[in-house]
């Protein structure tokens, strides 16, 4: 049946409602993915739907009817990494496509330095009447009272760069941050026969569920795997709280100055730049650092050698997919990806020039 004929299109829905023997309004509540169809009927709808291959032209019909819903984006602002600017630059690419269908968007950005920036950003999303949401849940538990009310208002949310665990997100859209940290420790599996690995957490939050914890859980559980007697790796930790340079490298000299026999270094996250600055200045002995995403200051450490390797978690591909899934979900009642994970790229100063962030 061919989409763009509309006298097809009503033959479709009326052949529709005979066989379910329902009225053609109930059809096309169940096409619109609109409520007050019971689940019994929706399912025998569907089935008749796909047995006789109709196509709903839902995006025409979109059009015409000049209706509109309204998205947020709750996300960082790009003060301190421009890792959030481009994933807002994906963002805005995904509305540029669909706002013709009557979508509006609205940005909430957010202080990743001060917990009470994203709790007054979700209190305005709450109050906004907004059709869907997607968000960065950097802080945890403020996160979770967020997505409490929108699932008790029945307001999907679609999780981008992390996750929280049981949430019942429309989709998680980012890197299996698992496997990103497996991918560090097989890195530096073969640059380092056996010595000290220094994990690096730099982040105002850090707690059970935080981001920046499962990579290092993946990190961990693949050195465990491969450690052998003959090449054995240990794992040193610092966590850091303070997130400026200055307070970063007091952090680091005090902690080399414990375990000066440290080979390596696995920053969790975008900030390894902080770490490259401090140790460029320092006279030291061959090391291997690793740290995540080709933003401006740290493909400059990666390109004069301080970095050794970037793993890439595609940030500007994440806010696309972020506002498609909505899209998808909200407006043409399509089945959403519960788990959407990008690509886990390592970069190197060899091929950095060529990579799409």
């Amino acid at each position: 049946m061919k989409k763009d004929n509309p006298v097809r299109q009503l033959s479709g829905v009326k052949e529709i409602a005979r066989r379910a023997n329902v009225s053609i309004a109930t059809v096309d509540r169940v096409i619109h993915n609109r409520k007050g169809v019971s689940e019994t009927t929706r399912q025998k709808i569907n089935d008749i739907i796909r047995e006789i291959g109709f196509q709903p032209n839902i995006l025409a019909s979109r059009l015409a009817s000049k209706k509109t819903n309204r998205f947020a984006v709750l996300i960082p602002n790009a003060k301190e990494t421009d890792y959030w600017g481009a994933l807002r630059v994906g963002v805005e690419r995904a509305h540029n496509e669909i706002k013709q269908y009557g979508i509006q968007l609205e940005l909430f950005l957010f202080d990743l330095n001060d917990k009470k920036s994203f709790e007054k950003q979700t209190m305005a999303i709450l109050e906004g009447g907004f059709h869907g949401v997607v968000l960065a849940p950097s802080f945890v538990e403020e996160a979770r009272k967020f997505i409490l009310v929108c699932e008790s208002r029945e307001l999907p949310y679609v999780f981008i760069n992390s996750d929280i665990p049981d949430a019942k997100a429309l989709a998680y859209i980012g890197p299996h941050l698992f496997k990103s940290g497996s991918l560090a420790g097989q890195l530096i599996r073969f640059g380092l026969k056996q010595g000290k690995v220094l994990v690096v957490n730099i982040s105002r939050e850090i707690d059970a569920y935080h981001h920046l914890l499962r990579k290092e859980e993946g990190f961990r559980a693949y050195m465990e795997a491969t450690n052998r007697v003959d090449s054995y790796i240990e794992i040193e930790r610092i966590d850091i709280t303070n997130t400026t340079d200055e307070a970063i490298g007091a952090a680091l000299r005090d902690c080399m100055g414990r375990h000066p026999d440290i080979a390596a270094f696995f920053v969790t996250n975008s900030r390894v730049r902080s770490v490259a600055k401090y140790l460029r200045k320092r006279p030291t002995k061959p090391y291997i650092l690793i740290g995540y995403d080709p933003i401006a200051e740290n493909v400059g450490y990666l390109n004069d050698g301080t970095i050794d390797f970037l793993i890439g978690q595609k940030p500007e591909e994440q806010g696309y997919a972020g506002i498609t899934a909505l899209f998808q979900h909200v407006v043409t009642g399509q089945e959403v990806a519960k788990e959407q994970y990008m690509p886990i790229d390592i970069i190197t100063s060899e091929n950095v020039a060529f990579y799409k962030n």
